[in-house]
This record gives structure tokens, sequence and C-alpha cells, in this order.
């Protein structure tokens, strides 16, 4: 029988040093009787937040198709810390077993991983759902294991980014010297100058002030994000870009992995990729419900980007430049492709 532990949330210190604990006299089999397996996950969200509803479903799937006994320990709300301890403990097979990442913070262990975020790489949700459901990404899923030892077992996400703005932006003479703030990769800010606008990377807290203030005009964003942080209030107009639709990838760690029972081997590779679909659906549905339940309300204007095909072609030469950086070459070609 499944055991979750969804506690709440306690001081990040009081984290770490349960998870020093945990690493040092919690290992996840009993050496004694390999049969009593305990697999232990980590989310920075509470229960209702969709990544922790994907790794609560992927525990479902994992105790459906195995026979015999494993029990799941999963913490919730940062109190094993944030994503970037998520990698150490992985990396070193201590304190967690399974998690959901953002690409960006296992970049040092496979350089190409980042291309998953990179704006305007799927053309739609239909292609996004096709590359997620291949073998595409196999040659990021070798470079991740064989540096870090990082397993991944599926994919999920589905949050779709797009054009948030004081002033409507509909158009390439709207976008063209429009000051708006992107995340700090540099490729961010690559792609939205070589589409004429004049981006900067200013902190995420400072975003509502900054727009406030004129500083800047506009940002991008997923609409669960917009409306938790009322961001909407400052930035009512949302140009419906799609330029990022994200991808989490569902990890396991290796060194766990490799001391599990076969058969429970192949139920966390069954059940990963059964929960990352699960997960796709009910990111991706959840981003739409939150997107029309602000335009419902009156808070925010919603307006397609007139000729968003001219959006693609511009970006091309700043893609292929920086996959060829980082080494992903052949694989934007294959995704580019599908």
């Amino acid at each position: 029988m499944k055991l979750f532990d969804m506690a709440k949330r306690r001081n990040l210190g009081c984290a770490l040093g349960l998870a020093l604990a945990l690493a040092i006299g919690a290992p996840s089999i009993t050496p004694a009787n390999a049969q009593e397996v305990t697999l232990r996950g980590a989310s920075m969200f509470d229960e209702n937040h969709a990544f922790t509803k994907t790794m609560v479903k992927f525990a479902e799937l994992v105790d459906e198709y195995y026979d015999g006994d494993v029990k799941f320990d999963l913490r919730l709300n940062s109190e094993l810390g944030v994503e970037s301890d998520y990698v150490n403990f992985l990396q070193q097979g201590v304190a967690i077993d399974y998690t959901i990442l953002a690409p960006s913070n296992m970049a040092k262990f496979a350089p190409s991983i980042p291309l998953m975020d990179m704006p305007f790489l799927f053309r739609d949700l239909d292609h996004w759902e096709k590359v997620l459901s291949s073998t595409t990404f196999a040659p990021l899923e070798e470079e991740l294991l064989k540096n870090a030892d990082i397993k991944i077992i599926g994919y999920t996400g589905g949050g779709v980014r797009n054009l948030l703005s004081s002033e409507p932006v509909v158009n390439l003479d709207d976008l063209q010297g429009h000051k708006m703030r992107v995340m700090g990769a540099p490729i961010q800010a690559q792609i939205f100058a070589a589409l004429t606008a004049a981006p900067s990377a200013i902190a995420y807290n400072e975003v509502y002030n900054a727009i406030q203030s004129g500083v800047i005009a506009g940002f991008e964003n997923e609409a669960a994000s917009i409306q938790n942080l009322k961001f909407y209030e400052v930035a009512p107009n949302v140009t419906l870009t799609r330029h990022t639709i994200t991808v989490r990838p569902i990890v396991f760690s290796g060194k766990t992995y490799r001391n599990l029972p076969e058969g429970l081997q192949a139920a966390i590779q069954k059940a990963g990729m059964e929960a990352g679909a699960y997960g796709r659906e009910l990111e991706s549905r959840e981003d739409g419900l939150k997107l029309q339940e602000m335009i419902d309300a009156g808070q925010i204007k919603a307006t397609e980007f007139e000729n968003r095909e001219k959006l693609l072609e511009m970006v091309v030469p700043v893609q292929d430049d920086y996959a060829a950086e980082i080494g992903a070459s052949d694989l934007l070609t294959a995704i580019r492709d599908m």
C-alpha cells in the first residue's frame, strides 16, 4: 500500500537538515529485505499544483504495474529545498529519488538540454505533443545519465508563454523597440532582439513595479503566474504569441534506479511515460482554463499576434546559431522535421 506524506512547508534550514538525515540514515531500499522499497519524491509546490499531481499519478501507476511492495514518501512545499538542491540529491543518490525539473537546472551536466526551453522551438501544441511522445530527446537523456547519473523517465509541462504589456502589442510594428523583460538565459534576449523588441533581463520580483513605473512596457509569462501574481493589474494586454510551451522532465536518480528490482525498474519506466502524458494534458488544460478565467473576469484582453508565421521565420538564424553553440544542431533539425 502506498504511503504519501504530504508534509506542510517548513523553513529551509530544517528542510536541509532533514535531507541530510535522510541521506545518511534512510536508504531507499532496506538491505536486509530488497522487497521493502521506499521511493522518495520532492515538489516545491502544494498538493494542488500540476507537478505534484503528476508525481502522485506516477506513484499510483508504479503501484499498478509492480507486483512487489513499494511505498512513496512525497515531500511538498520545498520541504527538501529547491530544484538546484534536488539535482545534487539525485546525482548523489541521497534524500530524494524522483522529481520534476526545469531543463535549465540540468544544463551544467547536459549543455544541450536548455534547447527544450528555447522560444519558438515548437510550432504549436500538436507539434509539442508529437515531440514529447517520441524518442527525439533520447540524445539529451543519454548525455544527462552519463554526466549526472540522472535518468529522465517522462516529460510533463504544458504552460504556454505569451506576451503581456501595458499597451497592446499585436504586430511587428508594435513589437519594434518594445521594452520587455525576458528570463536570464541569453537565448531569450537574442530571440526577442531578433524580433526587433528591446529585451532586458531584470529580476522577476521587480517586474510588477517595473511595468507600473514605466521602466519596461511588458514581459512574457504563462497564465498561472499571471493570475497568481496579479500581473494583469499592470499588464492587462495578452498577445497570444505562444512562443514557448514548457517541457519539464520527470527524473529519477540513476544510483537508486540501478539498485531496484528489475520488475520495479520496468514499472518506473512505464509509469514515467504515462505520468508525463497525464501531466502534459493536465497542465495544458489548466493553462487554457486559467487564461479563459481572466478573460471572462475582464482582467485581461487576449489578442492573436498578426502574422505569427513571420515570427517563426525571423528567429530561425538565432535558433541555428544557438543550437550550433551547444552542440544540438542535429537535434534541432530533428524537432523541426517532425
